[in-house]
Protein backbone atom coordinates (compact mmCIF):
# COMPACT_ATOMS: atom_id res chain seq x y z
CA UNK A 1 0.00 0.00 0.00
CA UNK A 2 1.00 3.72 -0.82
CA UNK A 3 -0.29 6.48 1.09
CA UNK A 4 -0.38 9.80 -0.22
CA UNK A 5 -1.12 13.04 1.43
CA UNK A 6 -1.65 16.70 -0.49
CA UNK A 7 -1.15 19.94 1.04
CA UNK A 8 -0.56 23.15 0.19
CA UNK A 9 -4.02 24.27 -2.08
CA UNK A 10 -5.43 27.23 -0.80
CA UNK A 11 -7.13 30.69 -2.31
CA UNK A 12 -5.29 32.57 -4.46
CA UNK A 13 -5.90 35.93 -6.99
CA UNK A 14 -5.76 34.96 -10.74
CA UNK A 15 -2.25 35.40 -11.90
CA UNK A 16 -0.93 34.80 -8.62
CA UNK A 17 1.06 31.35 -7.74
CA UNK A 18 0.87 28.01 -5.45
CA UNK A 19 3.28 24.74 -5.10
CA UNK A 20 0.79 21.70 -3.69
CA UNK A 21 2.66 18.63 -2.64
CA UNK A 22 1.89 15.35 -2.08
CA UNK A 23 3.74 13.12 0.41
CA UNK A 24 3.80 9.49 0.28
CA UNK A 25 4.26 6.68 2.62
CA UNK A 26 4.48 3.30 2.09
CA UNK A 27 6.14 1.13 -0.60
CA UNK A 28 9.46 2.46 -1.67
CA UNK A 29 8.12 6.13 -3.62
CA UNK A 30 11.01 5.59 -6.20
CA UNK A 31 9.18 2.59 -7.52
CA UNK A 32 6.65 5.25 -9.00
CA UNK A 33 5.91 7.48 -11.57
CA UNK A 34 3.64 9.94 -10.22
CA UNK A 35 0.26 12.12 -11.82
CA UNK A 36 -1.43 15.12 -10.74
CA UNK A 37 -5.26 15.21 -11.57
CA UNK A 38 -7.85 17.72 -11.00
CA UNK A 39 -11.42 17.73 -10.30
CA UNK A 40 -13.62 21.27 -11.52
CA UNK A 41 -16.83 21.87 -9.87
CA UNK A 42 -19.56 19.79 -12.08
CA UNK A 43 -16.51 18.30 -13.92
CA UNK A 44 -14.66 15.33 -14.36
CA UNK A 45 -11.71 14.78 -12.46
CA UNK A 46 -8.95 15.05 -15.43
CA UNK A 47 -5.15 15.26 -16.43
CA UNK A 48 -2.80 17.35 -15.38
CA UNK A 49 1.03 16.45 -15.67
CA UNK A 50 2.85 13.43 -14.77
CA UNK A 51 6.17 12.53 -13.88
CA UNK A 52 8.46 9.46 -14.23
CA UNK A 53 10.33 7.69 -11.40
CA UNK A 54 13.34 9.32 -11.62
CA UNK A 55 12.27 12.81 -12.39
CA UNK A 56 11.45 13.19 -16.10
CA UNK A 57 8.21 14.67 -16.84
CA UNK A 58 6.06 12.74 -18.60
CA UNK A 59 3.63 15.50 -20.08
CA UNK A 60 1.23 18.26 -19.37
CA UNK A 61 -2.34 18.40 -20.42
CA UNK A 62 -2.59 21.31 -22.74
CA UNK A 63 -4.39 23.99 -20.10
CA UNK A 64 -1.52 24.05 -18.40
CA UNK A 65 1.38 23.59 -20.26
CA UNK A 66 4.28 26.67 -19.22
CA UNK A 67 2.33 27.63 -16.46
CA UNK A 68 2.60 24.58 -14.48
CA UNK A 69 5.78 22.39 -13.19
CA UNK A 70 5.27 19.02 -11.70
CA UNK A 71 8.70 17.83 -9.99
CA UNK A 72 9.59 15.35 -7.50
CA UNK A 73 12.13 14.41 -4.52
CA UNK A 74 13.26 11.04 -3.78
CA UNK A 75 14.74 11.72 -0.72
CA UNK A 76 11.45 13.65 1.14
CA UNK A 77 9.11 10.87 -0.38
CA UNK A 78 7.44 13.66 -2.30
CA UNK A 79 5.76 15.14 -5.59
CA UNK A 80 5.34 19.10 -6.37
CA UNK A 81 2.93 20.80 -8.75
CA UNK A 82 4.34 24.15 -9.20
CA UNK A 83 1.58 26.24 -10.65
CA UNK A 84 1.72 29.78 -11.69
CA UNK A 85 -0.30 32.24 -13.85
CA UNK A 86 -3.18 31.28 -12.44
CA UNK A 87 -6.42 31.16 -13.80
CA UNK A 88 -10.02 31.25 -12.29
CA UNK A 89 -10.20 28.05 -14.55
CA UNK A 90 -7.88 26.22 -12.51
CA UNK A 91 -10.24 26.22 -9.37
CA UNK A 92 -10.24 22.36 -8.62
CA UNK A 93 -9.51 19.61 -5.91
CA UNK A 94 -6.31 18.65 -7.05
CA UNK A 95 -5.20 15.15 -6.76
CA UNK A 96 -1.79 13.19 -6.64
CA UNK A 97 -2.08 9.67 -7.88
CA UNK A 98 0.90 6.80 -8.07
CA UNK A 99 1.74 4.17 -10.90
CA UNK A 100 3.62 0.86 -10.65
CA UNK A 101 4.08 0.59 -13.97
CA UNK A 102 2.41 4.07 -16.26
CA UNK A 103 3.67 3.07 -19.71
CA UNK A 104 2.53 5.45 -22.38
CA UNK A 105 -1.41 5.74 -21.26
CA UNK A 106 -0.87 8.36 -18.08
CA UNK A 107 -3.89 10.66 -18.90
CA UNK A 108 -6.24 7.90 -17.84
CA UNK A 109 -7.12 7.57 -14.51
CA UNK A 110 -7.50 3.34 -14.55
CA UNK A 111 -3.43 3.28 -14.88
CA UNK A 112 -2.72 4.75 -10.97
CA UNK A 113 -2.85 2.38 -8.54
CA UNK A 114 -2.96 4.58 -5.51
CA UNK A 115 -4.91 8.87 -4.91
CA UNK A 116 -4.53 10.83 -2.14
CA UNK A 117 -7.89 12.81 -0.62
CA UNK A 118 -7.33 15.85 -2.49
CA UNK A 119 -6.31 19.58 -1.87
CA UNK A 120 -8.52 22.43 -2.71
CA UNK A 121 -7.02 25.29 -5.24
CA UNK A 122 -9.51 27.93 -5.33
CA UNK A 123 -8.48 30.96 -8.22
CA UNK A 124 -10.49 34.29 -7.42
CA UNK A 125 -10.83 36.78 -10.85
Amino acid sequence: QVQLVESGGGLVQAGGSLRVSCVASGRTFSNYAMGWFRRAPGKEREFVAAITWNGSPINYADSVKGRFTISRDNTKNTVYLQMNSLKPEDTAVYYCAAAYYLGSRYEERGRYDYWGQGTQVTVSS
